[in-house]
């Protein structure tokens, strides 16, 4: 085994193809969006090669930081709530219900295979109040409260969103976290009992230590996931009411191929890729001074 990854040829051979196919999908489409942030223009009519003129439209367009200011909040709650949720599901599977889980883990993990616009038809059924209320105003009116119009208004379109997305990723976090709950060798469970750990005292010395990696990895795979929202949105509230729930992303979709505008496309997915690496490294760092104490 080491002659052969001594070989260099035998490297190239063997990861060649790979990294040409992660060069021409990946890496060549950022440096073209990277250098299209320099340039005006369309595909048809041609660029003009602009410099710096749309950065400075980036700190200048109210809608960038209305979609910004939306995207953080939405990412922040949104993670928060899948992570610990699903950090609780993992603990019930493993310390309640142990092997009879299985069948609520498959039911609970569903959601996440539903196709997006499905689950957005069904929410906007749920939460509908025009022309028929749907089943949380119904809810709402049997238990003596006025029926609410969800997506008529940001604040509470914002609040359908959140619920949507974390019922649709809550199984996933909970499979995710229970693998690594697995991995916590049983007789160091069993110590801490016969030891006097009990309850949130087991979970605090023992548990949470132990599970601090695959719980970083489901944050990190979470806000990443989080801060590039499109499908959901798109598919609930299209963006709207006005420009209430915009993403990032929508509003970078918007601009680059419902309006032509590529170059400041190009800039708008530049500032989310940055965003996504600062909040990627922050974690990162996070970890490790965590893991250094």
């Amino acid at each position: 085994m080491r002659s052969v990854l001594a070989d260099r040829k035998t490297i190239l051979i063997l990861l060649g193809p790979a990294l040409l196919v992660y060069t021409l999908i990946m890496l060549v489409p950022v440096l073209v969006s990277f250098g299209l942030t320099f340039f005006d223009g369309t595909a048809l009519f041609g660029f003009d090669f602009v410099g710096f003129a749309n950065y400075l439209q980036l700190f200048t367009d109210d809608q960038v930081w209305a979609a910004l200011l939306f995207t953080l909040k939405y990412a922040l709650l949104t993670t928060v709530l899948q992570v610990v949720l699903g950090y609780g599901l993992a603990l019930i599977y493993l310390f309640l219900l142990k092997r009879s889980s299985v069948f609520i883990r498959t039911l609970v993990f569903f959601p996440v295979i539903l196709p997006t616009v499905a689950v957005g038809i069904l929410y906007s059924k749920l939460f509908q109040s025009a022309p028929v209320d749907g089943l949380a105003n119904e809810l709402l009116v049997n238990v003596g409260l006025g029926g609410v119009d969800w997506l008529g208004a940001g604040d509470t379109a914002f609040v359908v969103i959140v619920v949507m997305d974390v019922w649709r990723s809550i199984g996933f976090y909970g499979v995710l976290v229970f693998s690594g709950l697995l991995d916590i060798p049983e007789d160091i469970i069993e110590s801490a009992r016969i030891d006097g750990a009990r309850g949130f005292s087991l979970f605090r010395h023992i548990v949470l230590p132990q599970t601090l990696p695959i719980l970083f990895a489901s944050f990190i795979f979470s806000i990443n996931g989080t801060v590039k929202v499109f499908d959901s949105v798109f598919a609930l509230t299209s963006g709207g009411p006005g420009s209430s729930t915009t993403p990032l992303t929508l509003y970078m979709y918007r601009t680059a191929f419902q309006f032509g505008d590529y170059g400041y496309g190009s800039t708008i997915a530049l500032l989310l890729t940055i965003i996504c690496l600062i909040i990627t490294l922050f974690i990162f760092r996070s970890s490790r001074s965590d893991n250094t104490r």
